[in-house]
């Protein structure tokens, strides 16, 4: 089984949680298998239904978001063979998009307190609307994306006290070894062909055939499209024209989608439902432009000015094809690796639960990435070339005295160095830009009962 982080989360819910668990993200990142494997570990007394598998079981929940919690429980004990032990038994709701009402009714599933709940689904931002507004204290929400770097290194054997190496290096701001810097590096170009489709990764440690790795790459697409299909026959989204242009737009220079090349004559407002179903599927990672690089940049957000990512780099360099790949597996020079590495950064900072932004100006220039880091604006620039010191956007923007920005990281293929407020890291420490150590400060309890 690959070891995925979001197991301490879940195997944490077994322990004390209360309320009911969702498991989301996009299709084939492994959610079902998780949740089933960890079950089966745990030895938990559990039951699993599938709302496509079993549609007949909808009207079984209907009956608990009305309220009727009786008739629900009665239900539900009829509907498996297994014996369902109140307190004790956990039920598996998969594929739970399907009923579209499933908030409601986890709320009075939760209260009623027979059974605990754990829920996983694919398209939820989809076809559940209402998600972002899941009732509080009732369900907790855990989104899964593809094996990160850091997951594809433990799944391919690194060591722990490597990876604690690297991350002293990234606090310290110190060179990595030189031959650790290479085999990460080595490693790091194998996951720029492999990506981090829970199937492609367990394919290459069985086989190492990175022809069945790009053959699961094609099955995983032609499975997203089978999808967008299903949704544009509904209504007038063109899901798979917008997606199929992703790859191609991000090898332009500035990277930024251009409506234009859908259609001539296109205006935003006639695609952009179609941009929005793809980000809510989990398919496309959006990078919004931002016209300031200051906190909070939610602020100055222009939602019809984005890049558009894949959701993995190893479905991405499957599109670019067999070339390509063999060039990254070889580390050739002359390839463009400009976009893959870009995608690769966007995953990682969204699995690391950042909200991405760039920032572009016309006379400062562009910067590939800018998050709110440690409370603090840090632009992140990506470099896939030996002229990775070169960065006058950044330049600018760091002395522009108005943003008061402390830091910023370079990412490219070459070790740690520190130039002043640039701190130049190799890409795949990107895996470390995380909030875990940010804390909140202490304030004393708030007390105003002198007043």
């Amino acid at each position: 089984m690959l070891k995925r982080k979001l197991e301490d989360k879940f195997n944490e819910w077994l322990r004390t949680g209360k309320n009911a668990l969702l498991v989301t993200g996009a299709r084939q990142t492994g959610k079902t298998y998780l949740i089933r494997e960890l079950l089966k570990a745990t030895k938990s007394d559990y039951v699993e239904f599938n709302l496509i598998r079993q549609p007949e079981l909808v009207s079984l929940f209907e009956s608990a978001s009305t309220n009727d919690m009786q008739k629900f429980i009665s239900r539900l004990t009829v509907a498996t063979e297994k014996k369902l032990t109140k307190g004790k038994t956990i039920i598996f709701i998969d594929e739970c998009q399907v009923y579209k009402d499933i908030l409601t009714a986890i709320k009075f599933m939760v209260d009623d307190g027979t059974f605990r709940y754990v829920l996983s689904g694919s398209l939820l931002g989809v076809e559940l609307r209402n998600l972002t507004s899941a009732p509080v204290g009732y369900l907790s929400v855990l989104k899964m994306y593809p094996l990160d770097f850091q997951e594809f290194l433990k799944a391919v054997g690194i060591k722990d006290e490597t990876l604690e190496t690297l991350r002293d290096c990234f606090v310290n701001r110190l060179p990595v070894d030189d031959f650790i810097h290479q085999r990460i590096m080595d490693a790091f170009y194998t996951y720029l062909v492999v990506g981090g489709m829970p199937q492609a990764v367990q394919s290459y440690i069985d086989e190492n055939d990175f022809r069945k790795v790009s053959q699961i790459h094609k099955d995983i697409i032609a499975m997203y499209k089978q999808d967008f299909t299903h949704y544009e026959e509904k209504s007038t989204l063109k899901l798979i024209k917008t997606y199929d242009l992703i790859p191609s737009e991000l090898n332009m220079k500035n990277k930024r989608y251009i409506f234009t090349d859908l259609d001539k004559n296109l205006k935003f407002d006639r695609y952009e439902n179609s941009f929005n179903w793809l980000m809510d599927a989990g398919v496309a990672l959006p990078v919004f432009n931002t016209t300031e690089p200051v906190i909070p940049l939610k602020i100055n957000k222009q939602s019809n000015l984005f890049k558009l990512f894949m959701s993995d780099a190893g479905l991405l360099t499957t599109c670019y094809g067999r070339a390509s790949q063999i060039k990254l597996l070889d580390k050739e020079k002359e390839i463009n690796c400009g976009a893959i590495f870009e995608n690769i950064v966007a995953q990682e900072l969204t699995a690391n639960g950042y909200d991405l932004y760039y920032f572009a100006s016309k006379t400062q220039g562009e910067l590939d990435f800018i998050i709110e880091y440690n409370g603090k604006v840090l632009p992140v620039e990506v470099k896939s070339g030996k002229d990775f010191t070169k960065h006058s956007a950044l330049n600018n923007v760091l002395s522009n005295e108005d943003y008061k920005i402390e830091e910023a990281f370079v990412l490219s293929s070459f070790n740690i160095q520190k130039e002043g407020k640039v701190t130049y890291l190799p890409v795949y420490m990107t895996m470390f830009l995380n909030e875990d150590s940010l804390q909140l400060p202490a304030k004393p309890k708030l007390d105003l009962s002198d007043l």
